[in-house]
């Protein structure tokens, strides 16, 4: 049976002697036992957030000439502490350079890179680690988030998959598997993966949406705006964007009136976005035959938001112009 080369997380054998000297291997030894000790010291420190004195015994052990990567690899989650992230990193990769399979300073760098959304150097020390430990399923999450940050989600799929093969059937991964599915055109594929996402109760919500969204998408409006619905009566929180879709699929379906509604209800769900605000204004020129009530909602955007993008702000203008022609007309 082939030897199986455990994860080098620990490197604790004594400095080798050149020459057998029982003074020298009993000095060795108890220089070894005082480094074992600082360690197990200094994790406590680090555990229990006393990060200066744990600092000051990580520095110490990472000077003496033993080079032990944990030491390094525990130095680096001590700058972490400080969010000293530049420090944490160069120990990190300090740690690799004295043993190029140490997985949790791999996965430390690869969470970093992922985390800055730098795809490149992340699948550096990502796919160093799966090249030792193929299965390890933090490796291959952070490998599936690379490509996912990075907008590739073709690319992204098969590692989310794999997740849900080793048994990781959390909603997280089913979550963003749909979507990856949604966006590489595979709608049968991401209904699936929602549906088994509604199966985890907090995640009712997201699901739900997520169906709604790929209905839409789809053209199948009845199914987007229950799955939509649902998603709202679901959610303890605001839903402007909800209501917003809600509002697109009932123009969609000809249902101008319930449409401005809907627009209404996501611009109060969220005053700051101007542009759905500029929804009912179109509505508004389609619902309402009173070119006195079309130029009030036209004016009133203008008035609330007259920071609005330039090309909307002259599109607004214009109309207002348009719409009192028409009074002007209709008056004479």
């Amino acid at each position: 049976m082939a030897h199986v080369h455990p994860p080098h997380y620990a490197h604790f054998g004594p400095p080798r002697v050149a020459h057998f000297d029982p003074p020298k291997v009993v000095y060795y030894a108890r220089f070894l036992q005082f480094d074992l000790a600082r360690f197990e010291l200094g994790k406590l420190l680090l555990k229990t957030k006393k990060n200066g004195p744990a600092l000051e015994m990580f520095q110490f052990l990472t000077s003496s000439k033993q080079g032990n990567p944990e030491y390094f690899y525990y130095l680096g989650r001590t700058y972490e502490s400080f969010k000293e992230k530049d420090k944490a990193n160069k120990a990190f990769k300090t740690a690799v350079e004295k043993d190029s399979t140490h997985l949790r300073s791999l996965y430390s760098l690869g969470k970093y890179y992922v985390g800055q959304e730098i795809k490149d150097s992340a699948l550096v020390y990502i796919d160093k680690g799966l090249r030792f430990y193929e299965n390890d399923v933090a490796m291959i999450n952070l490998k599936a988030l690379a490509f996912f940050n990075n907008g590739q989600f073709k690319q992204a799929i098969p590692h989310f998959e794999r997740l849900l093969e080793l048994g990781e059937e959390k909603p997280f991964v089913y979550e963003k598997l749909a979507f990856c599915y949604f966006r590489n055109w595979e709608p049968e594929k991401a209904l699936e993966a929602y549906r088994k996402l509604s199966g985890f109760p907090d995640k009712l919500a997201a699901a739900y949406r997520g169906l709604g969204e790929v209905y839409f998408d789809e053209k199948e409006l009845d199914s987007a705006q229950y799955y939509i619905e649902k998603s709202i009566e679901e959610r303890m929180a605001t839903f402007p964007q909800e209501y917003a879709d809600l509002g697109r699929i009932a123009r969609l379906k000809g249902q101008t009136k319930k449409s401005m509604d809907y627009y209404v209800k996501a611009w109060e769900e969220n005053k700051e976005n101007y542009y759905n605000y500029y929804q009912v204004c179109i509505l508004a020129d389609e619902y309402y035959k009173d070119p006195e009530t079309r130029l009030n909602y036209h004016e009133k955007l203008l008035e609330m938001y007259p920071d609005i993008v330039p090309w909307l702000k002259e599109r607004v203008k214009n109309r207002i112009t348009e719409i009192k022609e028409e009074i002007h007309f209709a008056s004479n």
